[in-house]
């Protein structure tokens, strides 16, 4: 888990009623950016919740919405991938409005989280952090997720090599 030390036990109250909900496990076994949608939901909420907390803006909305911020399951498998980007958010903030009371606030967490690829620009501050945030934490996973196939790839093209260097 992202939040361990004795400090982030306040965080964990913010999304404990979240993350035990039946439908949002459901994230576990979803694959985004390499790791689990879960995680990168944990990822964007821990983060959001620390920047806005220092910003002393209402980071308890901003961390529950942005746990949030990706709650969605296989309503874009029709969709291509440009599609895909623009409506997550309208399936996201729909499924998290069928299990949990949003604040507006939250809603356009939700909703905005991909701006400028939705239209839409938020309308609170706590909305232009999670967006930074969800795109700062996307790129830094895609990237691990693609070190770690290179690393793969490395590997197994060093042991062709040596291979090759002990039967020359």
């Amino acid at each position: 888990m992202i939040y361990k030390s004795q400090n982030d036990r306040e965080f964990y109250s913010l999304i404990e009623t979240i993350i035990h909900n039946e439908e949002f496990q459901k994230m576990k076994k979803i694959s985004h950016h390499g790791i689990t949608r879960y995680e990168h939901l944990l990822r964007v909420s821990f983060y959001s919740y620390k920047i806005t907390k220092f910003l002393r803006l209402n980071y308890q909305e901003a961390t529950r919405a942005s746990l949030l911020h990706d709650f969605f399951l296989e309503e874009t498998k029709n969709d291509n991938q440009v599609n895909a980007l623009r409506r997550h958010p309208s399936y996201a903030l729909s499924n998290a409005s069928k299990y949990f009371e949003l604040t507006d606030r939250e809603q356009d967490i939700i909703k905005t989280h991909m701006f400028p690829v939705t239209f839409t620009p938020p309308k609170y501050l706590e909305s232009w952090v999670v967006d930074f945030v969800d795109d700062v934490a996307g790129i830094y996973e895609k990237s691990y997720s693609i070190r770690k196939e290179l690393s793969a790839a490395t590997t197994f093209l060093m042991m062709i090599f040596l291979n090759y260097l002990r039967f020359k």
